[in-house]
């Protein structure tokens, strides 16, 4: 069956294509097909590939999204790039959903009602809600009564305890549905699910901490394969120092612009959203790579964006390792996570009394899906590829094969 799973950000589109046979693989496969779609000021950046290994990137003038995803899936079954025939080959479509609200959790059939839901929770997350909602109109646009599934962010992070889930304010914000949501679940429940298959351990033997580095942050402390705490909360933007985003700040801080500044709304969006993190303290990039580079070379920013982003890391990963009463599992994953050696022997010195030590020729590798522990550690640190394309994929593939009469087969 060829599944087809659409990632939809705020300002990107990714997509990619499985054919996936009667059983499911033990590792990951290869797409068939990935598109991607990166929209800056009034340009869209295509990149278009296939498992031929031909390939197309362009930049053309932006247009509207509705038609740049619309010319993305096309390319799926005509061109240079065609993987299929037409699109009556596609059997079932996959989407990310960054929130999931208050009732919503498990992978779900895409309903008007399933759709509605989305749209009553894109307050908490609008920009990437509309987005989502888009790309299921056009799947319908395109594919007609294709199946479609919707695997909520938020989802994995339900199994956490008020006591991590509440706020410490007016009970009524709770009643209200301001609480900790957590986000990146898909990835994190991936992650832990595949250490222990590298491990050769069963997933309720296991304390995990899983570190989803990124553009985005976030952190999420896992027993026996549930999420028990992570850092981000009620939207995205808590926790740890990201790229753009501030993280974890004092609020009497936003109260102070208010008061003293006279910010707005949008404009306390904007900094914290935008300008804050790697580029806010930087001042020249969000992008760890170029700030690695800028504070070798000496610039005292850099250097600063960086010691506060591994001070954070630190911090928030001894929560997490208080949360669960000790480490097992150490995970890095995501962009900064995997590609990033330096950021993860920074990070992880500091833990050598817990028996976390990195074996420093496998570490500076940059290695997927390994181990990089010390022989001698006590706790397994593992690089471990972001999949959440194949999770989403996977949990397409269970629903045509748990419910065939509900689906096209």
């Amino acid at each position: 069956m060829n599944v087809l799973v659409l990632n939809s950000g705020s300002s990107s589109q990714k997509s990619c294509l499985y054919e996936i046979g009667d059983t499911l693989p033990a590792e990951p496969p290869a797409c068939i097909w990935e598109g991607k779609i990166e929209w800056s000021d009034d340009q869209a950046e295509y990149s278009i590939r296939n498992s031929r290994g031909a390939s197309k990137n362009e930049m053309v003038p932006a247009g509207s999204r509705g038609e740049a995803i619309e010319r993305l899936l096309q390319s799926l079954w005509s061109g240079d790039t065609q993987a299929i025939s037409g699109p009556s080959e596609i059997d079932v479509v996959g989407h990310r959903v960054v929130h999931g609200g208050l009732r919503h959790f498990e992978p779900a059939i895409v309903t008007e009602r399933i759709k509605t839901a989305i749209e009553v929770a894109s307050v908490f997350a609008p920009l990437h809600s509309r987005a989502e909602l888009q790309g299921m109109e056009i799947v319908e646009k395109l594919l007609g009564a294709v199946p479609q599934l919707a695997v909520f962010d938020t989802g994995f992070h339900r199994t956490m305890p008020p006591s991590a889930s509440t706020y410490p304010g007016p009970y009524e914000w709770f009643e209200q549905g301001i609480r900790r949501y957590g986000f990146h679940g898909i990835n994190h429940q991936y992650c832990a699910e595949r250490a222990a298959q590298l491990l050769g351990k069963k997933m309720g033997s296991l304390r995990q901490v899983t570190c989803h580095l990124g553009n985005g942050c976030s952190l999420a402390a896992i027993r026996e394969g549930r999420s028990v705490d992570t850092t981000m909360g009620f939207t995205p933007l808590e926790g740890l120092m990201m790229g753009t985003r501030s993280g974890t700040v004092d609020p009497g801080i936003l109260t102070y612009l208010i008061r003293q500044r006279q910010f707005s709304a949008p404009q306390l969006d904007d900094v914290l959203n935008k300008k804050s993190g790697l580029l806010g303290v930087s001042g020249i990039s969000s992008d760890m790579r170029e700030i690695l580079d800028a504070s070798r070379k000496g610039h005292a920013r850099s250097r600063l964006a960086l010691d506060i982003y591994v001070h954070r890391l630190q911090s928030g990963i001894g929560a997490m390792i208080a949360v669960l009463g000790g480490v097992d599992v150490l995970v890095f994953t995501a962009g900064v996570g995997e590609n990033s050696p330096e950021v993860r022997a920074a990070v992880c010195d500091n833990f050598a009394f817990l028996g976390l030590r990195l074996d420093q020729t496998k570490n500076t590798k940059s290695p997927s899906d390994e181990d990089i522990s010390a022989p001698d550690a006590t706790v397994r640190v593992l690089v471990i590829h972001a999949q959440e394309d194949w999770m989403i994929a996977r949990e397409c593939w269970n629903l045509v094969h748990s419910a065939p009469t509900r689906v096209r087969p």
